[in-house]
């Protein structure tokens, strides 16, 4: 038996059944992203050093755990969509390594160690972005696990380009840069989390939705609710822990948000009336799942881990 399968089974004998299938996921994803990666001793070298540093540098994969709960829901297996899990975490991590830039965020710490252009240098960090992007695209246009029909593979791509592009991550992105400093309603807010966080988030849900041919469309508006509800409350979360976290435990600098300006729930309406609305979000997405009875136990236990995670 191999490293990766031995803490997997260990994984799985421990008391905690949610807390193993989160860990199991996490090394089968963390298994799977080494695969496809470029090897380190490739030309060039030290951009594909730079790629795995980066990817390989732990974290939660929330985002692929969300797209395989999804796919269990929906009676799926990892396997049939372990390649759209890989290709929308690259895209999580190279979104990443963008905003930690000097021209963006300025961060210097990311999962507890330096960030990637601190690590390597700035030009490195943009072209490992640059990289990662096409190679999620390509794993969605030919890895043969994925479902081998023409239209479920574009769908997939144009899902995942959506909510990368201007009306989901990067636009969220472009909108907080230029609210830092200003004053801004929660209806604005909340549209830049949308596309910023909840984009990727619900792209992850919906992208598992789309392996299973002839989907019921109440099951995949369903899907659309849940992942909404949840990607909004994800990011309020987040929110809070920069406030309310502190740094051995989140793995980045918290804080961060204050010094910067950025408007945020925390900042605007407060802890109390935050931690709320994470409350409400959370009983709309558990709502959502009701369609779904007992087949949602993996999606309702992943809603309750992420609103209640302290990292």
């Amino acid at each position: 038996m191999n490293d990766v399968a031995n803490r997997v089974a260990v994984a799985a004998s421990t008391p905690d059944v949610f807390g193993a299938q989160l860990e199991t996921w996490r090394l089968r994803i963390e298994a799977a992203l080494e695969s496809r990666l470029p090897p380190a001793t490739a030309v060039p070298a030290r951009l594909h050093e730079a790629m795995r540093y980066s990817v390989l540098g732990g974290g939660k994969r929330i985002r692929p755990a969300l797209l395989f709960a999804t796919a269990r829901t929906l009676g799926l297996t990892e396997d049939q969509v372990e390649a759209a899990a890989c290709a929308i975490e690259l895209v999580h991590v190279y979104s990443l390594v963008h905003d930690d830039l000097p021209a963006m965020d300025d961060d210097d710490l990311r999962r507890g160690r330096p960030t990637c252009h601190k690590a390597f240098d700035e030009a490195t960090a943009i072209l490992v972005g640059d990289a990662l992007q096409p190679l999620a695209f390509q794993l969605l246009a030919r890895d043969p696990a994925l479902p081998p029909s023409p239209a479920i593979r574009l769908r997939l791509v144009d899902l995942l380009s959506e909510a990368s592009g201007t009306f989901g991550m990067a636009g969220g992105q472009a909108i907080d840069l230029g609210v830092q400093g200003r004053q801004v309603d929660i209806a604005q807010i909340e549209d830049m989390h949308a596309r910023k966080t909840g984009a990727i988030i619900r792209a992850s849900v919906l992208m598992a939705a789309e392996c299973v041919p002839g989907l019921d469309p109440k099951a995949h508006a369903a899907l659309n609710d849940f992942a909404t509800a949840i990607g909004l409350a994800f990011q309020i979360q987040d929110d809070l822990l920069d406030v309310l976290g502190d740094v051995s435990t989140l793995g980045k600098a918290t804080g961060a948000d204050r010094e910067r300006d950025k408007p945020t729930h925390p900042a605007i309406i407060g802890i109390e009336a935050s931690q709320e609305r994470v409350h409400l979000l959370h009983g709309q997405a558990l709502a959502a799942l009701e369609l779904f009875g007992e087949r949602a136990a993996p999606l309702r236990a992943l809603a309750d881990w992420l609103l209640s995670r302290r990292y």
